[in-house]
């Protein structure tokens, strides 16, 4: 429950690089398809070229072969090509756009556009009334140029989605587990502490006045709030309590009679009332949760300070100690789901801690400061309106 293994990160990372060079090959892939048809279009012009020398060098020929040749020209139904003489006088075109063909000089300048792309091809005659030939790739060739990189693109979209999907439905399994982990807890709980409040009551009968009853009773009490903390975990709870002040007051009483002596424990909440609706159960976990991840980073002694104030419309509670702090490693997963620091324990404090405040109380709890060796900050933030 610490730290992920090695082989873990390892996994991760080697499907992450599976499923970019996955991305690449397909990206690859395409473009050498591509770029085979290509060379295919620039031969069939190749041909195209000698047929045509040939029909108008011929002094006779047969009709299979004037055949021939009216086959291979007119086999050509998308490869664009223009045919000009030494003199840019246009002889033959086709292929191209309709727009062209009532112009002579767009098809010259078409002409001269395609020459960018592939150099003409010159067809030399005896009488030296020499042609020019020049030609394009085939329309559907010159779109599907990008289609690698849109395919590359959506295969990325797809991993992406389907990572986000798994994630997705790992997180409410994890969501559930925690929730029927939370709820057994609390009902483990109930048993034996219906006993306790029972012989608490025969304890008040012998001697009502004891010191001890009084904070034995206090701890059953509490107890009792935690049970009712982990039965509330996975269902919807009510924001009823308003006084802000009166809950963080209740949880600082309590708190400080309970923890090291040694630990110089401070609140300071504003001088007038803060009402928010919250639930004054599972925010006082939060606040338990965060106090007590305070003391065991101060060790027992120390400095721990917590506030509460406004900014913004927004309700910021802060606790704030000056224990052993966190690398920037434990920050950033301080808050998932058992990740501990701690040899025993399950990670899950923080966790629960911050779906209380994330998904019951619409607010957000984060680090925002810490260093190692001088303490760490953690605050709550939660909407005033």
């Amino acid at each position: 429950m610490k730290k992920r293994s090695i082989f873990s990160r390892f996994n991760n990372w080697f499907i992450f690089s599976l499923m970019t060079l996955v991305v690449i090959a397909i990206v690859i892939a395409s473009t050498l398809v591509i770029n085979y048809l290509r060379r295919e279009e620039v031969r069939r012009v190749d041909i195209l070229v000698s047929a045509i020398k040939f029909q108008q060098e011929a002094t006779s020929s047969s009709l299979e072969v004037q055949s021939l040749l009216l086959t291979i020209y007119s086999s050509n139904t998308t490869i664009p090509v223009i045919i000009l003489d030494k003199n840019d006088q246009v002889i033959e075109h086709k292929n191209i756009s309709k727009e062209y063909e009532n112009s002579n000089q767009e098809i010259v300048d078409l002409a001269k556009r395609m020459a960018k792309k592939y150099p003409p091809i010159e067809l030399e005659f005896s009488n030296g009334n020499n042609q020019f030939l020049y030609y394009d790739n085939s329309k559907i060739l010159n779109n599907l140029q990008y289609s690698p990189f849109l395919l590359g693109f959506f295969v990325l979209c797809y991993f992406l989605f389907s990572f986000w999907f798994l994630r997705t439905v790992k997180k409410t399994d994890e969501g559930y587990l925690w929730a029927g982990l939370a709820k057994e807890t609390a009902h483990q709980i109930g048993t034996p502490l219906s006993s306790m409040m029972g012989w608490m009551e025969i304890m008040k009968l012998e001697n009502p006045e004891s010191d001890g009853v009084h904070e034995i009773e206090k701890d059953i009490e509490r107890l009792r709030t935690i049970s009712e903390r982990f039965s509330k975990i996975g269902s919807v709870p009510e924001l009823n309590d308003m006084n802000f002040n009166e809950t963080i007051q209740e949880n600082y009483d309590y708190l400080k009679t309970r923890i090291s002596k040694k630990i110089n424990f401070t609140l300071l909440l504003p001088t007038y009332n803060i009402l928010v609706p919250h639930n004054k159960i599972l925010m006082s976990w939060v606040i338990e949760n965060l106090v007590k991840n305070a003391v065991d980073a101060m060790k027992g002694q120390g400095i721990l300070q917590m506030s509460v104030f406004e900014r913004n419309k927004n309700i910021l509670i802060e606790v704030k100690d000056n224990g052993s702090g966190m690398t920037k490693y434990q920050a950033q997963n301080a808050f998932k789901p058992g990740y501990s620091t701690k040899k025993r324990g399950w990670g899950l404090g923080l966790s629960l801690a911050k779906r209380v405040v994330q998904e019951y109380h619409n607010g957000d709890i984060k680090i925002s400061q810490t260093e190692v060796g001088k303490g760490t900050t953690f605050r709550i933030i939660i909407k005033k309106g």
